[in-house]
């Protein structure tokens, strides 16, 4: 499964802080559709993410029914981007 959008980038500033991106909900029930058959536990799903000519390996996060696409530090570095920034996002899922 493919699935191609764009949001922009939103800081958590909980316990462990992380930058992210929100799946948006049509994506988000077609992944749900599936998770049951990809899922490693707790809801994750695993994929492969890409940005720009930055390609890597992540996991899809739940929450509030949805998915949320972590970015890496080093992603946000080899692509110059920043909180609020909007992104065009591929993934795929493994």
């Amino acid at each position: 499964m493919n699935i191609h959008f764009s949001d922009k980038i939103w800081f958590w500033r909980g316990p462990s802080p992380f930058y992210f991106v929100t799946v948006p909900a049509e994506q988000s029930d077609e992944l749900h559709h599936i998770s049951g058959s990809v899922t490693y536990g707790w809801g994750m799903i695993p994929v492969t993410a890409r940005i720009g000519q930055t390609e890597w390996k992540t996991s899809l996060w739940p929450k509030d029914g949805g998915y949320i696409v972590p970015i890496k530090a080093n992603v946000r570095q080899a692509e110059k981007l920043e909180e609020g920034d909007e992104v065009m996002i591929q993934l795929e899922v493994a």
